[in-house]
């Protein structure tokens, strides 16, 4: 593929119609006339060698391609739009505009609160857009990375990509503060018969891994995508859940659970800041990982830290 002889004002075009799927309506929302887009869609498909849009009745459908890219070119928008935006210098007292960070709700609990805090307090004109990362962020994390400022996780499930690390913090267990089963301690034995409440996703496989590496098959009966739901669905019942001591340092006045340590040596848990390479330089970017580095040390240096 020759890019020089691409118009890259073709992605904004191929954008807007496969989303809207009407060349009227597509031209709109980028300033262009309806026989200027339909010049662009003519474009397209030969260039692709596909209809893109095929009319179905009174109206357009995507065919199987133009599926395909429907994803792909929102993603090649997205940095394209990044790529330009960038920055010699960045004055985030007087700058205004977007960072969008991937990260779970743990992340944004424990750390992007105090984030946004000083971000608000130093750079007014500064946005935060937290979102929650999917499944595909493991299969995929170059085409997140590169359309996104920064992605939250913990090292151990991902690697191949620039990162700062933030903080520490440690895994502990949650149970219901009148558990029948379980005083001031758990043993192996328990975390083998007792029923668990599991965050479904990937952040924690370095933990789990630990369990499968100690002989301990969790008999999960009830997981969900939110690892501040752990401690009310152990309330008043028989389960267990694994949690990050942070996290629970900060729910456990709101719910009857209370903590106990594993019955093991839980393998640590660092917390870093990752991003595309191609943000490495940018002074905008420069700024964002520098303020949540010095973010990060503050939670560590913070009394009553991941340690207590």
């Amino acid at each position: 593929m020759n890019l020089t002889r691409l118009d890259l004002n073709l992605v904004v075009a191929l954008r807007a119609l496969l989303e809207e799927r009407n060349v009227t309506r597509a031209g709109q929302r980028v300033g262009l006339s309806q026989p200027a887009m339909s010049a662009a869609l003519a474009r397209l498909r030969r260039h692709f060698d596909d209809d893109l849009l095929a009319r179905v009745g009174g109206h357009y459908e995507l065919t199987a391609l133009g599926q395909v890219l429907l994803d792909r070119t929102a993603t090649a928008y997205d940095v394209l739009e990044r790529l330009f935006s960038s920055q010699a210098d960045f004055d985030p007292a007087v700058e205004s505009r977007e960072f969008r960070l991937v990260a779970s709700d743990y992340a944004v609990a424990v750390f992007g609160t105090e984030l946004a805090r000083v971000v608000h307090e130093e750079a007014p004109g500064i946005r935060l857009r937290f979102a929650q990362a999917q499944p595909a962020v493991v299969d995929d994390t170059a085409t997140l990375l590169s359309a996104t400022d920064g992605l939250l996780m913990p090292h151990g499930v991902i690697s191949g990509f620039p990162a700062t690390d933030l903080y520490d913090d440690r895994w502990v267990f949650l149970v219901a503060e009148d558990h029948p089963d379980v005083g001031d301690r758990l043993t192996r034995q328990d975390l083998a018969r007792l029923p668990w409440v599991t965050y479904q996703r990937t952040y924690d496989a370095p933990a789990v891994r630990q369990l499968g590496m100690l002989g301990i098959e969790p008999r999960v009966e009830v997981s969900v995508d939110s690892f501040q739901l752990l401690p009310l669905l152990v309330t008043g019942t028989r389960r267990i859940a694994l949690i990050q001591a942070r996290l629970a340092r900060l729910l456990t006045p709101i719910a009857a659970v209370r903590v106990v340590e594993p019955p093991y040596e839980a393998v640590p848990l660092r917390e870093a800041l990752w991003w595309h390479p191609v943000h490495t330089h940018d002074a905008a970017h420069i700024w964002l990982r520098e303020t949540a580095m010095r973010v990060g040390s503050h939670l560590t240096d913070r009394p009553g830290s991941a340690r207590s």
